[in-house]
């Protein structure tokens, strides 16, 4: 089994922000793939689903960002699972928008959900870095963070994130590379 893990924060008032792109990346995987609808689990949100022949919990922790880490430990333990299991989507000040890049282990780059996450499992989990790109000054990486879409994003967001869910089999079989590649590929069309 692999826990596949969106970071966001709940509630209807943050569902468009940057910060949830993780939580919108996991619905669109849900609903591509036909799975069932959530259930409350693990301090969060949990959907049962297969790809291929790989068997998936995904997880939208409810405990807000900065607390991702307890819903994520909590199920770890309950279905006895590695940091290796785990694949988190999340986003990535420092990536592009609508980019992504999938890496084993790292640091958090002071992206919370991550430290919290890192704190509860440790570092050695697979990240799925979704580019919101850097507003250009420190100063305003908060409201950029914490701010929603765009108008003008919402199409590249909907065929950014139909790529992720498209191309998820790969992720499933662990082939990042062939993911990435596939990804790119998709988002020329």
């Amino acid at each position: 089994m692999q826990l596949w893990v969106g970071l966001g924060n709940p509630g209807a008032q943050y569902a468009l922000h940057r910060h949830n792109v993780g939580f919108m990346a996991l619905d669109a995987l849900e609903e591509v793939h036909g799975f069932p609808p959530p259930k409350q689990k693990f301090q969060g949100w949990t959907v049962d689903g297969q790809l291929g022949s790989e068997k998936l919990l995904l997880l939208k922790p409810a405990t807000f960002m900065n607390e991702s880490g307890r819903s994520v430990g909590e199920a770890m333990r309950f279905y006895k699972l590695e940091p290796e299991d785990v694949t988190v989507f999340h986003d990535e000040l420092d990536l592009e928008p609508f980019k992504v890049k999938v890496k084993m282990g790292g640091g958090h780059a002071g992206h919370n959900g991550l430290r919290s996450i890192d704190a509860h499992i440790g570092p050695d989990f697979r990240r799925v870095r979704i580019g919101i790109g850097h507003p250009g000054h420190k100063s305003r990486v908060h409201g950029h963070v914490l701010g929603n879409y765009t108008k003008a994003e919402i199409d590249p967001l909907a065929h950014m994130l139909g790529a992720i869910a498209s191309e998820a089999d790969w992720l499933a079989k662990g082939d990042n590379a062939r993911f990435m590649s596939e990804f790119a590929l998709r988002m020329q069309e």
